[in-house]
């Protein structure tokens, strides 16, 4: 059983608590299940009744009123059978015998009972629910029972729960801010990007001319950053057959999260052969570094693309740009040696340092993931001394380097440990970014090998890196941290010129041009509104700097900046002057004023 956190305890409690409120005042519902989450705590139910938001008051006013009645929490371990006539006996073997069949045979069956509630539960939770006392019901959704869009949608009820009620009160403003935030919201606002469910597909975005120049930027960025960091640059296709998937392990691992197989019959009168669209493009880089002989000299070998890549994510998981079935991704794989290993497993998360200081992200975590040995050959691969000797050489990075980590067994990859990235906005909004995995078994699998200074043959270790993680997600991400105030290299529009009226269009034309010229991105409000609406629609699409084009300014030359990031630059400036401090801006890559 997984150790939970006090604060994990309580948002269990409150989510058992929860259940025991939604009984009370719909009787006949269902219970599916209800764990605690990285922000707070569900739970699913099967009621014939729909949930709305008035419901949440109810419910939470009867989760306070079961509070107060501190219930105590007790634990009882149970036989099989046993288990199977309390849920009985309790009304709830709906889906609850399904979860039991779950537990493995041998492992210990548990049962926590507060007051007249129970469920199959392996814990932990608080001593009373007197401790629950900063709780809060946040919304209603949909969810397929056990995340299978063939099974029946449930209603699952979100809630969050914290220490104290200031620490609770401190979220919810988070959670107010971040709602103004909503990446859709922005990106709607600024035309960064669109999807079409009925048309094109669900999570499939289409990026207009404005978020392609962000995705562009970001994939400069890479380029200049990997080239610097002696990465080389491959490119591989968008499917392949099914056997190259089959050799890397990933189908049985990983064959949900995949789009089906596609039948072609390549040859008439042949077998049909399957190709799959590529979910990950390390199987592909694999072939790449077999292709040809290699020698300890070569190694380090850094591949690095931006590869596109399909997953089939449930519908009901899909969120914007956050969770997306296509996606384009800041791929690389580092083939290496033992020895080798810590300096380029360091190295990766040197360039992710260098990326938080450039974005301003002044909040991180590692999140160290390990395996979990009662599961190996099932969950993961069954190599013990590897798994030990991998996860020793991570760990011993993460110690070195003295960066801020936390273990978590059970959530490697099926090939090796691995490190997940956790990032705060502005707003103090978590999100999972990036990744850096250690890869000991795939490599192996292809037939991949270098020959040693004695002239033997070895497999390398491969390092899985993507430290901007897909576009899709980190430019979710960096909506809602830059709130779209977007630093003037990676906005999609650096200055808009706002002539007075018309008289002043053809002089703005004239300016943007020299702008354009030295490889600015302006455009011109040629407009018949007036100056302030041109000013509003320019702050509603965050465009960094407006230049208002007037009678002075054409008679002196001059150029009068607004800005929405560097105040420093507000007032009058020569063109000469204003183009010259902006192209430093740019091409030094500089923070908005509040991040710096």
């Amino acid at each position: 059983m997984k150790q939970m956190t006090p604060l994990e305890e309580l948002r269990h409690s409150c989510a058992h608590v929860l259940a025991t409120a939604v009984l009370r005042l719909y009787p006949d519902t269902q219970l599916d299940i209800g764990p605690p989450t990285d922000t707070g705590f569900y739970y699913d139910f099967d009621s014939e009744h729909r949930f709305t938001n008035d419901d949440l008051i109810r419910i939470e006013e009867e989760m306070r009123k079961i509070a107060k009645e501190n219930q105590k929490f007790e634990r009882m371990e149970v036989s099989r059978e046993e288990a199977v006539q309390l849920l009985k006996e309790f009304g709830q073997e709906r889906y609850k015998l399904g979860r039991l069949d779950d537990i493995p045979e041998g492992e210990a069956i548990s049962f926590y009972r507060n007051g007249e509630f129970i469920d199959l539960c392996a814990g932990t939770h608080v001593n009373y629910t007197k401790k629950i006392k900063a709780v809060k019901l946040l919304s209603i959704a949909g969810a397929y029972h056990r995340g299978d869009e063939k099974n029946k949608q449930l209603q699952r009820i979100y809630g969050t729960a914290f220490a104290t009620k200031d620490e609770l009160q401190e979220y919810l403003t988070m959670l107010e801010e971040a709602k103004k935030r909503d990446h859709r919201k922005i990106g709607k606002e600024m035309d960064l990007f669109s999807f079409d469910p009925e048309n094109v597909g669900p999570g499939l975005a289409l990026w207009h001319p404005k978020g392609t120049v962000i995705v562009e930027e970001l994939e400069k960025l890479a380029k200049e950053t990997e080239f610097e960091a002696g990465y080389e640059r491959v490119r591989t296709p968008h499917l392949a057959k099914e056997k190259l998937y089959q050799t890397s392990g990933h189908l049985p691992y990983y064959e949900d999260s995949m789009y089906p197989a596609m039948e072609i019959v390549e040859d008439e009168g042949g077998e049909p052969v399957k190709y799959y669209l590529k979910a990950m493009n390390c199987p592909h880089h694999h072939k790449i570094f077999g292709a040809t002989p290699k020698s300890y000299r070569d190694l380090p070998i850094r591949l690095a693309e931006y590869g596109a890549c399909y997953r089939y994510e449930q519908s009901g998981e899909l969120m914007g740009l956050m969770r997306v079935r296509a996606m384009q991704m800041n791929d690389a794989h580092i083939y290496c040696t033992e020895e080798q290993f810590g300096d380029e497993f360091r190295a990766v998360n040197d360039m992710y340092l260098k990326y938080f200081e450039l974005f301003g992200i002044k909040k991180y975590l590692m999140r160290f993931s390990t395996h979990d040995p009662e599961k190996l050959g099932k969950k993961f691969v069954d190599e013990p001394e590897l798994w030990k000797k991998t996860e020793d050489m991570v760990r011993q990075v993460l110690d070195e380097s003295g960066i801020d980590y936390v273990e978590v067994p059970n959530e490697a990859a099926f090939y090796g440990p691995k490190i997940d990235v956790q990032v705060w906005s502005a707003i103090g909004r978590e999100f999972t970014l990036a990744t850096n995995q250690v890869d000991f078994a795939v490599p192996g699998r292809f037939g991949l090998t270098y020959t040693t200074s004695e002239n033997k043959d070895a497999t390398p270790l491969c390092i899985h890196r993507a430290p901007l993680g897909t576009h899709e997600r980190f430019i979710g991400f960096l909506i809602e941290h830059f709130n779209g105030n977007f630093p003037s290299w990676l906005a999609p529009e650096q200055l808009r010129l706002l002539p007075v009226n018309d008289t002043f269009k053809e002089y703005a034309d004239g300016i943007a041009d020299q702008f354009k010229a030295k490889g600015f991105r302006v455009t011109v409000d040629g407009h018949s509104d007036k100056l302030g609406a041109k000013i509003r629609r320019a702050e509603l699409e965050r465009v960094p700097y407006m230049a208002v084009i007037g009678e002075k300014e054409k008679d002196s030359g001059n150029i009068s900046i607004r800005s929405r990031i560097n105040k420093s630059l507000e007032g009058t400036h020569s063109l000469e002057a204003f183009i010259q401090s902006l192209s430093e801006e740019v091409e030094s890559r500089v923070l908005p004023d509040e991040y710096r």
